[in-house]
């Protein structure tokens, strides 16, 4: 009986301390948690960023979902009722995306002042992507990594810059080389890059 008791003790005792332990972990994560918010209002990495792309009409045709790891910014894409094929698809230096043309946009996004293109020595630009391919159907489901910059607000290359930044998707592929775009064709969505 008394063991019982001994045990129902150590029990209680146990429970008592892992709830005192938990209590401080708490404290301590809400403390972590709160500059975690801190970094996220500031860009940082922990920071995930929704991009709703319109097309020249001016109706939601795809969102990307920006985040942040080692290998740089991740831009998860999806979209539908765009022309099939495949498509060049980079970030440009300016926040807006005035219809019909997005030529609001700017240029590729090129803090480095380097050449367009992964095929040119020179190059690429922090805003040049890999293309994405459109399905048949008009569906565009990709991944792609921008490794030269950054969501951290007041970094070198980052994205939240005065002017702000945009994703656009062009009609025709990224030929990777030629000045000072790629011949990619037309901006047919675009979408401004905001916290």
């Amino acid at each position: 009986m008394k063991r019982w008791i001994f045990l129902a003790l150590i029990a209680a005792l146990t429970l008592v301390l892992a709830a005192c332990g938990t209590g401080e972990n708490g404290s301590e994560e809400d403390s972590g948690s709160s500059e975690n918010t801190e970094e996220g209002s500031s860009g940082g990495s922990s920071e995930e960023v929704e991009v709703s792309m319109q097309n020249n009409d001016g109706e939601e045709t795809a969102t990307a979902t920006l985040t942040e790891d080692d290998s740089g910014v991740n831009i998860a894409l999806e979209g539908e009722n765009l022309s099939s094929g495949e498509k060049g698809f980079h970030i440009h230096n300016s926040g807006a995306c005035e219809t019909p043309d997005f030529q609001s946009a700017g240029d590729h996004y090129n803090p480095t002042d380097a050449n367009h293109g992964f095929d040119d020595p020179d190059g690429p630009h922090a805003g040049d992507l890999e293309n994405i391919e459109v399905s048949e159907d008009g569906t565009v489901s990709a991944e792609r990594t921008a490794d030269m910059v950054t969501l951290e607000e007041g970094q070198d290359n980052t994205l939240f810059t005065e002017d702000g930044t945009a994703l656009v998707i062009h009609s025709e592929a990224d030929d990777y080389e030629s000045q000072p775009s790629g011949d990619a064709g037309d901006r047919i969505a675009c979408g401004v890059i905001e916290q």
